[in-house]
């Protein structure tokens, strides 16, 4: 099984990784987002890296005390490790 790893220092880098490993489930916008109680829109807007007030302080956190994210994912993965 293929893994993907990336780190994740924008929103798009952020929104990129939830896209890829949405895909490497085989999962639509429309099914993640039933899964999760949102809109379809929600799920696209985060894909595109839209950015939020909440990520990007986030990200303003990490930058200012050296804290990285990253993002590990397989395809057919569900347990993140």
């Amino acid at each position: 099984m293929a893994r993907y790893s990336a780190h994740l220092r924008s929103p798009a880098d952020f929104g990129l990784a939830v896209q890829q490993a949405r895909l490497a489930r085989g999962l639509t916008q429309n099914e993640l987002a039933a899964q999760l109680g949102v809109p379809q829109s929600t799920i696209s807007e985060i894909e595109a890296g839209k950015s939020t007030i909440y990520l990007r302080r986030l990200l303003s956190i990490a930058r200012l005390t050296g804290l990285e994210f990253t993002a590990n994912w397989g395809e057919g993965d569900a347990s993140g490790r």
